[in-house]
C-alpha cells in the first residue's frame, strides 16, 4: 500500500499533533471513569461506539503515564486501552507492579504497540531494561513511534517472531484484529491472503543477542505458539536466564504441550488466572525435572 503525502506527514508527526477533539475527549474521559463490573463495561461499549464514529486517524493520548499514538481500528488492544485503560489487564498489571524493581529486566514477547513495555518502563524508571519483540511490520512501526514519544525509558525493540529456532517462518494475520497474529495457523481468516514471511529467533538466542544475564519478568503473548517457544527454551537455556515471573496467554486448546504443566514441573507455580492469561512465579529450590522426563 502506498501512503499519500498527508498520511506520511501524520504518521511521522510529533506527539500531540493528533490529540482528540473536544467531543472525543469527553467520550474518552467518560469511559475512563467507569467502574469495573457488568454495567460499567456495557456503558463503555455504548460510549465507545460514539467515540469511534467517523474516526479516520489515530489519536495521541496518555495511558499509564506514557504517551501513545493509538490506532483503534483493527487492533482490539489499542481500542481497549484508548477508551478503558482501567479495564486493560488490571490484575496482570497489579501483579507485575508487585514484582517491580528499579533495575527490572522485562521481556515483552508479542509487544503489539508497546502497552506492557511502556507500562513497565514508566513505572520502573530509567534503570529498567525492557525488550519489546514484535514481528508485524505495521505494529512494529507503531511500537517504534510510541517508544520515541517516551525517551526517558530504555526500551529496545526487536522485529522478529520468537519461535523454537532461528530462521524464518510464516506469520498468519487476522485482518479483524492485528494483535492475533501467530506463527501457528489457527486463525479463521483466509491463509492465502493473510500471511507474511518474518525472521524468527528462539527465546534463548534472543536473550543472548540482547546480552541479558537475567530476566525478572517475561510476557508471552503469541496466540498459541507459547509451547513451541517454552519447550526449546527450557531445554537449552541456563537456569540463570529463566524468568522469575511469567505472564502468559492461557490458550491450552491451541497448544501441543501443556505449557502450565511444563512450567510447574520446572519450578514455577500459578499465582493467578484471569480470563485470558495466567501469571506464574518461579519457586527457588524446587527440583528441576529434565526435559527428557517432562516431554
Amino acid at each position: 500500500m502506498t501512503l499519500r503525502p498527508r498520511e506520511i506527514a501524520l504518521r511521522d508527526s510529533a506527539f500531540g499533533t493528533l490529540r482528540p477533539g473536544p467531543f472525543r475527549r469527553l467520550v474518552i474521559a467518560a469511559t475512563r471513569r467507569l467502574p469495573e463490573g457488568w454495567l460499567g463495561r456495557r456503558l463503555a461499549l455504548i460510549l465507545r461506539r460514539f467515540g469511534m464514529a467517523f474516526l479516520s486517524h489515530p489519536l495521541d493520548v496518555t495511558v499509564f503515564g506514557a504517551a501513545m499514538r493509538l490506532h483503534p481500528f483493527a487492533n482490539v488492544c489499542e481500542r481497549r486501552v484508548l477508551f478503558t485503560p482501567q479495564f486493560f489487564d488490571a490484575p496482570e498489571r497489579a501483579l507485575l507492579e508487585a514484582h517491580m524493581r528499579e533495575d527490572i529486566v522485562f521481556v515483552d514477547i508479542g509487544a503489539n504497540v508497546g502497552i506492557y513495555s511502556l507500562f513497565v518502563a514508566n513505572l520502573a524508571g530509567k534503570g529498567a531494561r525492557v525488550i519489546a519483540v514484535e514481528p508485524q511490520p505495521q505494529l512494529f512501526e507503531r511500537l517504534m513511534h510510541n517508544i520515541a514519544f517516551n525517551p526517558s525509558g530504555r526500551i529496545d525493540a526487536v522485529p522478529v517472531a520468537v519461535s523454537d529456532r532461528d530462521g524464518a517462518a510464516r506469520l498468519f494475520l487476522d485482518p479483524l484484529n492485528e494483535g492475533q497474529a501467530s506463527i501457528r495457523f489457527i486463525l479463521s481468516s483466509d491463509a492465502e491472503s493473510a500471511q507474511i514471511n518474518v525472521p524468527t529467533r528462539s527465546l534463548y538466542s534472543l536473550l543472548k543477542t540482547q546480552g541479558l544475564s537475567r530476566v525478572d519478568a517475561l510476557k508471552l503473548d503469541v496466540t498459541g505458539a507459547e509451547d513451541l517457544i517454552l519447550t526449546g527454551f527450557l531445554r537449552d537455556a541456563p537456569k540463570s536466564l529463566w524468568p522469575r515471573v511469567i505472564i502468559m496467554e492461557n490458550t491450552p486448546q491451541r497448544w501441543e504441550v501443556d505449557c502450565i504443566a511444563l512450567l510447574e514441573r520446572h519450578g514455577w507455580h500459578v499465582v493467578q488466572r484471569t480470563r485470558m492469561n495466567v501469571f506464574l512465579e518461579r519457586v527457588e529450590g524446587v527440583p528441576v525435572i529434565e526435559m527428557a522426563q517432562s516431554a
